[in-house]
């Protein structure tokens, strides 16, 4: 473990886990918390309904953010070091990035969602997107090149 902590892989820890945190206090806020957080009327209506779908799909996007986060803290030297770090901590940028960047064409995204909402959740998810490249850039030397397989 590191005492001295990569800062940008700490708030990308953080904010991955404070966002999976996010999630399933909409699931436990029922259908009102998914229309405040902007998942859109169809999913606060099928929650309402009592359809497993929303539910569902909200507790597997937490669980891939507790994910992200348990990589960070780790590369972080937080926790003990996970397979396949440099691989997993790349990919995870590109998500990020790709996800943040896709305000660059809102109207490919579901028109029930509103363009407020894309763009707080883009910037939200570019700024998480920085603190894994970043962190990511600065822990790569410690991170041995045999994660690579």
């Amino acid at each position: 473990m590191n005492a001295a902590a990569n800062p940008w892989l700490v708030a990308a820890g953080a904010g991955s886990a404070l966002a999976a945190l996010a999630h399933l206090a909409v699931i436990a806020g029922g259908p009102e918390w998914y229309r405040w957080f902007g998942a859109g009327e169809p999913m606060a209506q099928a929650a309402a309904r009592g359809a497993v779908f929303p539910a569902a799909a909200t507790a597997g996007i937490a669980a891939v953010l507790a994910v992200w986060a348990a990589y960070a803290f780790a590369a972080a030297g937080l926790l003990p070091r996970l397979p396949l770090m440099r691989l997993a901590l790349a990919a995870i940028t590109l998500v990020l990035l790709g996800r943040g960047l896709a305000i660059l064409a809102p109207d490919a995204w579901r028109p029930d969602l509103t363009y407020s909402f894309k763009l707080w959740s883009s910037l939200i998810v570019l700024a998480l997107a920085a603190c894994f490249a970043l962190g990511t850039w600065q822990a790569w030397p410690t991170l041995s090149a045999k994660d690579l397989y």
